[in-house]
């Protein structure tokens, strides 16, 4: 054997070995945990999350205090505030480990509790791509936009003590369980619902839950007989702008991978959005003889909704449907409804994401798509899935007992708090305004 030839085994060899050793390492526990998080992935979670947390700051503050009066601008926007810093602490301590640990079939473990044993390079089991404080973080989001979500209700009349109190509650005792039942294996994801980023969890538990909150705290001083008209609807507009935006995070993240069903759930929130603001601006023309900007966003926010548990599975045409039957529905609701049982719901929550919600968890049950649904990005669901009246008798349960939960336990809570503090400004304070009485500071 000649030199050349020795040389060349001798670097096959070594290669073979550097190659079973290389795969070798890679097989031991820390190495194979690590290979599963992908950097796209991640990358495009991190941009999610973000695009979800700006939701509620600024996007929900503008929103919501762009529709209310000058003397409770500030007091509206502290709602929004309090809910980040509040939710985001107690998510940390206790919630997401309940929501989203264990195999119980109604609530999680302590296993996380202050996120203890989260390894650094580790991923949850729900989403083996990215880190898990990163999984951890983006469920953190929606956390605190829903409770933000229902301050909108009692906008102009709840005290800000009263709120704080409800934001600890209300997540820890409604949210957190309902999350667990729907996403973190409880007996809703296990008896099939099919909720992608927030129908019953986000939309249609906030909205109930403001119903029975305007109720409980009765009408604002002056409602139907006085001038309530929003101080500045621009506020509003930007509101809007940044909420829609952040939507594709909230609907496209929710694929949990940077993937074509992210991209689908996108196009399709989008689509929904445009057809939701044009259907509300037509119907408002024909009924109102003029289109009013507060209608149009109010469209736009209907639309986004809707979508939003039927996103990650339906088509992008599907979407513009959607849309319109939001546009439409939640017009109805807001309008017609609202009058015919007399509540006082500031802002809308209940007629625009609680119908919203209902609306669009039961339309998942009519157009989930088996091609969207079982795509390469969710290799976990069967390719069985497809619009059916199976399905859509799936979803009627899965809506019924999130009303009846978020209804119940709300009220229960609300009468509690109001054991504890006034759970509604006085009549003077509410007249000299929330920003002032609550806060000590106004615009000028």
């Amino acid at each position: 054997m000649t030199k050349a030839s020795k040389r060349h085994c001798a670097l096959t060899v070594t290669g073979a070995l550097a190659t079973i050793a290389a795969a070798s390492l890679l097989s031991t526990p820390a190495f194979a945990q690590a290979a599963r998080i992908d950097p796209a992935d991640t990358a495009w979670m991190i941009s999610a999350t973000g695009l979800v947390l700006m939701m509620t700051l600024p996007g929900l503050a503008l929103f919501y205090s762009g529709m209310v009066r000058k003397k409770n601008v500030l007091a509206t926007m502290a709602q929004s505030l309090a809910a980040v810093m509040i939710c985001s602490l107690l998510w940390v301590a206790i919630g997401y480990s309940l929501a989203f640990t264990g195999e119980g079939p109604y609530i999680g473990t302590f296993e996380r509790f202050f996120l203890s044993g989260m390894a650094m390079d580790g991923a949850s089991p729900l989403a083996k791509t990215i880190p898990e404080a990163l999984f951890m973080l983006y469920q953190m989001t929606f956390a605190i936009i829903t409770v933000a979500l229902v301050g909108g209700s009692v906008a102009d009349r709840m005290s800000f003590s009263s709120f704080v109190w409800f934001s600890i509650l209300w997540l820890l005792v409604v949210y957190v369980p309902l999350a667990h039942w729907v996403w973190g294996g409880g007996f809703l994801g296990a008896a099939g619902l099919l909720d992608f980023a927030g129908g019953t969890v986000v939309h249609l538990n906030a909205g109930v839950a403001g119903l029975v909150a305007a109720y409980v705290l009765g009408t604002r001083r002056g409602y139907g007989s006085e001038n309530l008209a929003p101080y500045d609807l621009s506020l509003a507009v930007i509101g809007t702008g940044l909420l829609w935006v952040g939507w594709f995070g909230f609907n496209g993240g929710s694929a949990l991978s940077s993937g074509s069903r992210a991209v689908y759930a996108i196009v399709a929130t989008h689509l929904s959005a445009c057809a939701g603001a044009l259907t509300w601006m037509l119907l408002e023309w024909l009924t109102r003889r003029k289109p009013s900007v507060l209608g149009m966003i109010s469209g736009a926010v209907a639309g986004l909704g809707t979508i939003t548990p039927a996103s990650g599975y339906v088509l992008p045409w599907h979407g513009i449907v959607i849309g319109i039957m939001a546009g439409a529905i939640c017009f109805w609701a807001c309008t017609w409804l609202k009058h015919k049982l007399g509540y006082d719901d500031t802002l809308d929550v209940f007629g625009v994401h609680g119908v919203g919600g209902f609306t669009g968890t039961l339309l998942t049950g009519v157009f989930a798509t088996a091609a969207v649904s079982a795509s390469a990005d969710a290799p976990g669901l069967s390719g069985l899935i497809e619009g059916n009246a199976q399905q859509v008798v799936t979803q009627l349960y899965g809506i019924g007992v999130t009303i009846v939960w978020s209804g119940a336990l709300t009220w229960i809570l609300l009468k509690l708090i109001g054991l504890m503090v006034p759970l509604r400004v006085t009549h003077q304070q509410e007249v000299e305004g929330l920003d002032i009485t609550q806060h000590g500071e106004a615009l000028q």
